[in-house]
């Protein structure tokens, strides 16, 4: 009897680390609130639903933070670059000031240092998900192209199977 709940997996089961499956939750949350019950019910169980459509939901949403983080990192970058000149220029003259733009770039470093761990923990969770869309959408067509075959080939199956039996046992009994 098929189910009526949507297939789900646990996210525990998905090979991320403990700190992957936190971020998986929360934007899985954070893109649940433009997808189904199902896919928030799913979330809130510590489940990653098997829809093709909520999987694509989450897809864009992990691309989009990534895209943000990316442009963070690009930004923070800059600034690093500017520390670096604001530094070099006055570290002759201000070491006050220069002690203060060192402790910034320590600070920007490590902001960068975190994004880059954020987004290759992002980007780890979003490959997953998309081989689970992909395996999905592949399970459908598969699902969808066999239905109507399915009794042809059942029958054509048995019919040569049979066919099998009768000549290998033949050949079996004439050999001496």
């Amino acid at each position: 009897m098929p189910s009526t709940e949507p297939n789900t997996v646990e996210d525990t089961q998905l090979g991320l680390t403990d700190e992957e499956i936190n971020l998986l939750r929360y934007h899985q949350a954070q893109a649940g609130s433009n997808s189904s019950r199902a896919a928030s019910r799913a979330s809130s169980q510590g489940r990653l639903l098997l829809d093709g459509h909520s999987l694509a939901a989450l897809s864009r949403h992990l691309d989009r933070l990534m895209h943000q983080i990316q442009q963070r990192i690009e930004y923070l970058s800059e600034q690093s670059s500017v520390v670096t000149m604001q530094q070099y220029d006055h570290a002759g003259n201000l070491v006050d000031n220069a002690d203060a733009e060192i402790a910034r770039f320590q600070a920007i470093i490590a902001q960068i240092d975190e994004l880059e761990l954020d987004f290759d923990r992002i980007a780890h969770i979003r490959d997953i998900v998309r081989d689970y869309r992909q395996r999905v959408e592949n399970l459908e067509r598969e699902l969808e192209n066999s239905s109507s075959s399915r009794r042809e080939h059942h029958h054509s199956h048995r019919h040569s199977h049979s066919h099998r039996q009768e000549g290998g046992s033949s050949g079996r009994r004439h050999r001496h």
